[in-house]
């Protein structure tokens, strides 16, 4: 993405954020949202913040656990008749009142709903990273366009305060021309039945899930796309939470102005940190991308000042995504974030990890 499609993101997610911005143009009612998948994020982060959101509404649930859908419906005040499974989940063509699909299931089922979902004749936001290949995002996209639905990928820290606060601040010059970023993302994964440390689902390890965090950093606090990539992995096999799946990966990405971005995932220990140099200073967040209590401080020469971003209406990133969707469906504007992103970064994911398999570095 160049620095003028950058600017025009930037500029989107300010006017998102400003008190009557975007808002002003939404729909008359809250679009309704079917959430797909009623495990731990689903259930337990993007279900509560619709209590948050001005222009969303949850109005059905999609799950393989008939029970668990029951439970969630009957406390969030829906009927037996906006409950689906994963088999009858086509049926949702019939409710009027879904506008739009959020897939919250394993990356390797990403795909499959978003497609299903489209060709229902609804919009989707499907969960990051995009889906496990890039011949699998290119046909979502070709789904979602050959139906005229919206297609939106989850890349919350896109409504977040502080990283909204630091791309403005890296394109405004505030730390001069920048020279270098270094974006790390991890956390330990304990349990070896997780889904996530199972290829067939997950599609690889830390990088498929931590590695597209520091991923995005790089490329939205320099502002440009990478030209090339050198990656390493460092992954003990006997350990039983890795043997289908990559714990740590360790990837350089050179831009075209020069800027070099050193970036890590692991699974093995915790992180959670983007800091950028440039040639009149710094700007860094510690932690970075977290659900809230992130931070940040930009200064030179050893002269660090901690900034606080402004609050903008929306109480959460997580309601911010979700009301930005809305706002795109109601008034035709593109989402921030649209499945073209995701099918940047899955096209420099398989890069980086042909780069580690190879040992030498892959054009872009």
């Amino acid at each position: 993405m160049d620095f003028a499609r950058r600017d025009v993101l930037l500029g989107s997610a300010a006017l998102l954020l400003a008190p009557g911005g975007m808002a002003g143009a939404a729909s008359a009612r809250p679009l309704g949202y079917a959430i797909v998948g009623l495990g731990g994020y689903g259930l337990g982060v993007i279900i509560p913040q619709f209590a948050h959101c001005t222009h969303s509404k949850l109005v059905a649930v999609v799950s393989g656990d008939r029970s668990k859908a029951e439970r969630v419906a009957a406390e969030h005040g829906l009927g037996s008749g906006a409950i689906y499974s994963y088999a009858d989940f086509d049926r949702i063509r019939d409710n009027p009142a879904i506008d739009i699909v959020y897939v919250c299931l394993p990356n390797a089922m990403h795909a499959e709903f978003t497609i299903r979902a489209a060709r229902a004749g609804k919009h989707v936001l499907c969960e990051k990273p995009m889906a496990v290949s890039v011949a699998e995002c290119e046909a979502m996209i070709a789904a979602c366009r050959a139906a005229d639905r919206k297609l939106m990928i989850g890349y919350r820290c896109h409504f977040e305060a502080y990283n909204l606060e630091a791309m403005r601040l890296a394109r405004s010059g505030a730390a001069g021309k920048v020279r270098y970023v270094r974006s790390e993302h991890g956390f330990i994964q304990r349990d070896p039945a997780k889904w996530r440390l199972r290829r067939a689902m997950s599609g690889g390890g830390s990088l498929m899930d931590m590695g597209i965090y520091s991923l995005q950093a790089a490329r939205y606090m320099t502002g440009e796309e990478p030209v090339a990539v050198t990656a390493r992995e460092s992954t003990d096999r006997s350990d039983p939470r890795f043997r289908e799946v990559e714990d740590i990966l360790d990837w350089t990405l050179e831009f075209p102005s020069g800027a070099i971005a050193s970036c890590q995932s692991m699974y093995s220990a915790n992180q959670n940190h983007v800091l950028l140099m440039g040639d009149r200073g710094r700007i860094e967040l510690e932690p970075a991308t977290r659900y809230d209590g992130n931070h940040m401080w930009v200064g030179a020469d050893g002269r660090e000042t901690a900034v606080t971003p402004p609050p903008g209406p929306r109480s959460t990133q997580f309601a911010g995504q979700l009301d930005h969707m809305s706002e795109c469906v109601a008034t035709g504007r593109q989402p921030i974030v649209s499945g073209e992103e995701g099918l940047r970064d899955m096209r420099i994911v398989a890069a980086i990890y042909r780069s580690a398999r190879e040992g030498r570095t892959i054009r872009l």
